[in-house]
């Protein structure tokens, strides 16, 4: 996890919205997630939750897909329970995948010889 803090000096009042106070991000495989403080026009702060994902187009350019929750002071406790519930949920219940064993067994020989048999029954005499 990296961490940012004060993006810069703040300057005159009108500067201050949606101004970035504090920042942390994790990537966690093909995505990366930006946690970011900022800040209303009443000095209010806020979260946004950016999720970043690296997009391939048929040529080969790529592009950012990026989608973002926005999280006001208000609603911090609730979303922190519920996450911290769902979280506990999924991890006292989540059953762990069994992996399917490859199937070795070798095909029966008895299959092959009627195989190779019905091959050769449909000879024509005539074309001998």
């Amino acid at each position: 996890m990296e961490s940012v803090d004060n993006k810069g000096e703040r300057k005159k009042s009108d500067s201050k919205f949606n101004q970035e106070i504090h920042s942390q991000v994790v990537r966690a495989g093909k995505r990366t997630y930006f946690f970011d403080v900022k800040s209303t026009r009443k000095e209010e702060y806020y979260l946004t939750i950016t999720e970043s994902k690296k997009r391939y187009e048929e040529n080969g350019n790529f592009h950012y897909e990026k989608h973002k929750i926005f999280l006001y002071k208000e609603d911090f406790e609730k979303f922190a329970d519920c996450l911290h519930d769902i979280i506990g949920y999924i991890n006292e219940n989540q059953v762990e995948p069994v992996k399917e064993e490859e199937k070795t067994e070798p095909e029966s020989e008895s299959a092959d010889e009627s195989k190779s048999i019905a091959d050769y029954s449909n000879v024509d005499f005539e074309d001998i």
